[in-house]
């Protein structure tokens, strides 16, 4: 799911290419992709785009006279740019905005359509999609603190539940809990403050950094390769790799339709966190310690 970063990058392609240019059409290719029924998609023809901006993980685009259109990615969902004309491609196109500087197509490549649009009217009413959640990058270090504090969730879910923090996910999480050096699964009510300091800190430092990266790679074009998966990243999709920290491999919860990757020596003082399938299927047998994992 694009997160913070991704979608810094799309907000400020965006804004580069659509500001002051008028909505011509909307262009459905799933019926399941709108999710609101009035206002309707004709409110917004002809009407001048504003600005596009980031709430949590959701897109805004503001026009005038305070019309929104909220997209939702999900997983999936990707947006491409063309100064042509275009319809949304066959095979796993949703929708294709046209406005008189070009065309916005947006796509799913899963069989499960979960990326949605919003066609809203109001402030009061686009305030409803605000999950609530704390923007993370130049927040108060005591705000922050206190958010974490008034909920009692394993990190993990701390930092990606977007009614606590705004804008982070799977990805950028596990990359935060490994710079901090902390464990995926302590209780964000029992962190101390020196603690609370390390994960601050490393909130700032890997949003920031990768805000940096990815503009790099973008070098000035519309974000093209928006993925969880990034060569330079140090924990997230480096199962069996070496921590750039400490060298011992990165270990791999999978839980639902998410995992955790983390390393064992810098954040859990060398414990394997248990994984529910794994352990339950080797029983005794399984490793409670990364030493016993190596004798393995």
């Amino acid at each position: 799911m694009p997160e913070l970063p991704d979608l810094t990058l799309y907000v400020e392609a965006l804004n580069d290419r659509l500001v002051d240019s008028r909505l011509e059409a909307i262009q459905l290719a799933s019926p399941f992709l709108l999710r609101t029924v009035h206002p309707g998609i004709e409110d917004l023809t002809g009407r001048r785009l504003v600005v596009v901006r980031r709430l949590a993980k959701q897109l805004v685009f503001a026009f005038e006279a305070e019309y929104f259109f909220v997209i939702h990615l999900m997983i999936s969902g990707r947006l491409h740019w063309s100064e042509t004309h275009k319809p949304p491609p066959k095979r796993n196109g949703l929708a294709a905005f046209r406005f008189n500087a070009g065309t916005l197509i947006l796509t799913e490549a899963s069989k499960k359509k979960r990326a949605s649009l919003r066609i809203i009217q109001g402030r009061k009413n686009l305030a409803n999609l605000d999950p609530g959640g704390l923007e993370v990058l130049g927040a108060d270090p005591d705000v922050f603190s206190q958010q974490l504090k008034s909920v009692n969730h394993t990190l993990k879910r701390a930092l990606t539940d977007q009614r606590i923090l705004a804008g982070i996910g799977n990805a950028y999480s596990d990359e935060i809990l490994l710079r901090a050096g902390l464990s995926p699964f302590k209780q964000s009510a029992k962190l101390n403050a020196a603690e609370i300091h390390r994960l601050y800190a490393a909130c700032q430092e890997v949003l920031g950094e990768w805000v940096d990266i990815l503009r790099d790679k973008a070098k000035g074009k519309f974000p093209t390769k928006v993925t969880a998966f990034h060569d330079e990243m140090a924990a997230h999709g480096k199962y069996k790799q070496p921590c750039p920290v400490c060298g011992a491999p990165i270990q791999r919860i999978v839980y639902a339709e998410n995992e955790a990757n983390y390393c064992a020596r810098c954040q859990t003082d060398g414990r394997l966190l248990a994984d529910r399938s794994l352990s339950r299927l080797l029983k005794d047998n399984w490793p409670k310690r990364l030493e016993e994992l190596e004798n393995l």
